[in-house]
C-alpha cells in the first residue's frame, strides 16, 4: 500500500525533460543497486511492499554492503562476493537480501539458498541461537524459475510437508517474476508489488512517466533514475556490468550449443550401439542357429558313421558267407567230379561184366 508523503516540490522534476530509450534500466544490476543505495524512501517502501508493511511499522532501512557510486568495483562479477546484492537490515533486526537477476545460470534455487544461509550465519561467537535474526532474500528474476508453476509473487518457507505446519518465520525465500507481472493477485496489487515490477522492467523514459502518475513514491523513484543516468561514471558501471552479463550470455549459448552438440554426438552413439546391439543379437542368433545346424549334422554323421559300421559288418559277414558259400560249391563240384568218375568206372564194371557175360554165353 502506498502510503508515501511527497517532499515539497521546489522546481519541476527532471525526469520529464527525458524521452526515448532508457540509457540503463533497473534490469541492469548496477543501476537496481544504485537506485536503492542513493535512494532511502524508495528502499524503505519497495521493502513495506514486499513484506506487506505500513512505512509507520518500519523505524530503520540500513545497507549493510553499500558501493562506492561510480567506482569500479574491485571484485570480480563472476566472484562469489556477492557485490550486487543488497543487504538491508530493517528495524535493527530483519535481515534481507535483494538481488536482481536477468540472467538463467539454471542454479538460481541453490544460489539464493547461499544468500539466504550466509546471511542467517550472523551470530557471534558465544550468542545463543534464539538470537538468530530472521532472514529473507528476495530475488526478482527476468526469467521463468519453474515454467511448470508460473506465478508473479511467491514466498518459500520450511514447513511440515505432512501438516503444512510452519517450521520458523526467520528463514523465507521470495520470487518476483518480472515476467508474469500479468499474474499479480490482488494482495500483490493492493501492495503495489506489480509497480514496483513494472519500474523495474521499464526500457523508456514514457513508461516511467505513467508509472510516475500512479504513485508519488515511484515518481520519487523515477527522479532519482534521472540523476543517476546523468552521471557518466555510473554510465560506464551500467556499461560494465551490461558487457560481463553480454559475456556470460554469450558463454551461456557457447555452453548450450556444446551440451546440444554433445548430447546429439551421444544420441548419435547410443543408436549407433543400439543398431549394434541389434546385429550382435542377430549374429548370436544366426550363430545359436548354425550351432544348432552343427550338432544336427554331427549327429546326422554319428547315425551314418554307424550304419557305415553295421554296413561294413554285414559286408564282412556276407563276404564270410561267400566265402563258405563257394568253397561249399567247391566241395559240392570236387563231390559231383568224384560222382562222375565213380558213375564212369561203375559204367566201365557194368560195361565188362556184361562183355564178361557175353563171352561166357558164346563160349557155351
Amino acid at each position: 500500500m502506498d502510503h508515501y508523503t511527497p517532499k515539497t516540490p521546489v522546481k519541476k522534476p527532471q525526469y520529464l525533460q527525458a524521452t526515448g530509450q532508457l540509457p540503463h534500466p533497473l534490469t541492469n544490476d548496477y543501476m537496481f543497486k544504485a537506485l536503492l543505495q542513493k535512494n532511502e524512501n524508495v528502499l524503505k517502501h519497495l521493502t513495506c511492499s514486499l513484506l506487506h508493511l505500513h512505512p509507520d511499522e518500519v523505524a530503520s532501512v540500513e545497507i549493510k554492503n553499500p558501493i562506492v557510486l561510480g567506482e569500479a568495483l574491485t571484485e570480480d562479477f563472476d566472484s562469489k562476493i556477492f557485490v550486487l546484492d543488497i543487504n538491508v537490515l530493517l528495524n535493527n533486526q530483519v535481515l534481507i537480501n535483494l538481488e536482481m537477476q536477468v540472467v538463467d545460470y539454471e542454479n538460481w534455487p541453490e544460489r539464493a539458498m547461499t544468500y539466504l544461509c550466509r546471511n542467517f550465519d550472523q551470530l557471534s561467537r558465544g550468542e545463543d541461537y534464539i538470537k538468530a535474526r530472521p532472514t529473507i532474500h528476495i530475488g526478482f528474476l527476468d526469467f521463468t524459475l519453474f515454467p511448470e508453476h508460473p506465478e508473479f509473487y511467491a514466498t518459500y518457507k520450511m514447513m511440515n510437508e505432512k501438516n503444512h505446519h510452519i517450521f520458523t518465520d526467520k528463514f523465507i525465500l521470495s520470487v518476483v517474476n518480472l515476467k508474469y507481472i500479468k499474474l499479480a493477485t490482488q494482495e500483490d496489487q493492493q501492495w503495489k508489488i506489480d509497480y514496483w515490477a513494472s519500474l523495474f522492467k521499464a526500457t523508456t523514459w514514457e513508461e516511467l512517466k505513467m508509472l510516475a502518475k500512479q504513485s508519488p513514491i515511484l515518481e520519487d523513484a523515477i527522479e532519482t533514475i534521472y540523476e543517476l543516468t546523468a552521471d557518466e561514471s555510473i554510465r560506464e558501471q551500467c556499461k560494465a556490468r551490461e558487457k560481463h552479463i553480454r559475456e556470460m550470455n554469450t558463454i551461456l549459448r557457447e555452453r548450450e550449443i556444446a551440451i546440444q552438440a554433445r548430447n546429439e554426438a551421444v544420441q548419435k552413439l547410443n543408436e549407433t550401439s543400439h543398431k549394434l546391439n541389434e546385429t550382435n543379437h542377430k549374429l548370436n542368433e544366426t550363430n545359436h542357429k548354425l550351432n544348432e545346424t552343427n550338432h544336427k549334422l554331427n549327429e546326422t554323421n554319428h547315425k551314418l558313421n554307424e550304419t557305415s559300421h553295421k554296413l561294413n559288418e554285414t559286408n564282412h559277414k556276407l563276404n564270410e558267407t561267400n566265402h563258405k558259400l563257394n568253397e561249399t560249391i567247391q566241395e559240392r563240384d570236387t563231390a559231383n567230379r568224384q560222382l562222375e568218375q565213380q558213375a564212369k568206372q561203375i559204367e566201365q564194371l557194368l560195361l565188362e561184366n556184361k562183355r564178361l557175360k557175353d563171352q561166357q554165353t558164346f563160349d557155351l
